[in-house]
């Protein structure tokens, strides 16, 4: 077995076994410690610890026993044969429930994806705006495409998803507005984001720039985007995860300010990112965040 962490967007493991006791005595962490970066006897151990052999021993064989350390190799030293112990694996631990079932191992949850995911299961629903003409000014939804980039990331933190959680801005009802929810796109293509916009921290403004009440500044490029997590003015006790531009552009920074750096994004409740088109091809290909 494998505990595996992930660290700068990478997978590191390391090699683990399973042990039903494990000691807690200090003299006992201390041997392992030293057997951790070398093998040794328990002569040497007594020597290098400061304790007599014999309380050495007494561990020796306990951990020998619990299989966390084992003989690797026999020498003979001063006319008797020496025996060399190191770990059976570099790391232990201890299992209070039984395994579940899962298909690949998840990201580890950070808190700022929290409580959209809760144990690595789906504890929010994804509302985009409609493909279709609708709201006061009959606008269509771009942001179709994007939000799946999204849900393609979102779902590198679940081990199981069994129940439909993605839905238009004209599907959702009264009902569904108390949950957590997960916004995309601006206030002009998905309603919902109409209806709670001015309570948030970072919002669009009545000529649908982007204003922030945290510095003050007003954002007016179409490919300025914003990412909000905040309590759910629908529901106090549920969060709210705002990803929107000011244009179909701007979205698309946001949600590649998520993939991309998800670390530093993760730090902050509220952003708002710049979309930059490095390659001079019309699209959205980098970001940069402003705040």
């Amino acid at each position: 077995m494998f505990i595996i962490k992930e660290k700068d967007g990478k997978m590191h493991s390391l090699p683990t076994k399973e042990v039903t006791t494990f000691p807690r005595s200090p003299l006992a962490i201390r041997i392992l410690s030293f057997l951790a970066k070398q093998p040794s006897y328990p002569r040497e151990l007594a020597e290098k610890l400061g304790v007599h052999e014999q309380k050495i021993y007494y561990h020796i064989r306990k951990l020998e026993h619990s299989g966390i350390i084992g003989i690797v190799k026999k020498e003979e030293r001063g006319g008797a044969v020496a025996k060399f112990y190191a770990l059976t694996k570099p790391s232990f631990f201890m299992r209070f429930s039984e395994f579940n079932q899962t298909a690949r191992i998840p990201r580890a949850e950070s808190s700022f994806i929290q409580p959209f995911i809760i144990d690595n299961k789906i504890n929010t629903k994804i509302i985009v705006g409609s493909l279709d003409p609708h709201g006061p000014e009959h606008a269509r939804s771009r942001d179709l495409s994007y939000a799946m980039d999204f849900a393609i990331f979102f779902g590198t933190f679940l081990t199981k998803f069994d129940k439909p959680v993605i839905m238009t801005d004209t599907e959702a009802r009264k009902a569904d507005l108390n949950d957590n929810l997960i916004l995309i796109g601006g206030p002009v293509i998905n309603r919902v984001t109409g209806m709670v916009n001015k309570k948030m921290p970072v919002r669009f403004d009545e000529k649908r720039n982007i204003y922030s009440s945290i510095t003050k500044k007003t954002y007016r490029s179409d490919e300025c985007g914003i990412i909000v997590k905040t309590d759910n003015p629908f529901d106090p006790a549920k969060k709210i995860l705002l990803i929107a531009g000011k244009r179909y552009s701007g979205t698309r920074a946001a949600i590649m300010a998520i993939i991309k750096d998800f670390e530093n994004i993760s730090k902050k409740s509220a952003h708002v990112v710049e979309g930059i088109d490095a390659d001079s091809d019309g699209i959205v290909d980098s970001v940069r965040i402003l705040e």
